[in-house]
């Protein structure tokens, strides 16, 4: 399970991929084109050429997890197709996947408290 919070670490891949790849081949991707550690715990989103489909990777700590979503009418709000891959925050990932503006998604700095008032 995905949970939102400051310490989950969202990249995006920003070129489309194949989208008959599953979970071992979007993870040689992560590995082997982007760089990265599938294990990690981070999430890696990728995207359709058609940009109506996603994919979501992560490492849960006991397995390799894959989700995909097709939206039935319309496209997602991808970033420009460019090599490599850009960080989103849990609410920009929400709203990626709600089909909405993402760019307008903010995250607000909190400071943590460090006693009960």
């Amino acid at each position: 399970m995905i949970t939102a919070g400051a310490e989950i670490q969202i990249l995006v891949a920003t070129k489309p991929v194949d989208f008959r790849k599953q979970a071992d081949g979007l993870a040689a991707i992560v590995q082997a084109v982007l760089g990265a550690d599938p294990f990690c715990g981070a999430v890696y989103v990728f995207r359709s050429k058609r940009m109506d489909r996603v994919k979501l990777l992560w490492w849960d700590g006991t397995g390799i997890c894959l989700m995909m979503k097709r939206l039935e009418t319309g496209q997602f709000r991808w970033p420009p197709i460019e090599d490599g891959m850009m960080k989103l925050s849990a609410a920009q990932l929400s709203s990626l996947l709600e089909g909405v503006a993402w760019t307008q998604a903010k995250r607000r700095d909190v400071v943590r408290p460090s006693a009960v008032q």
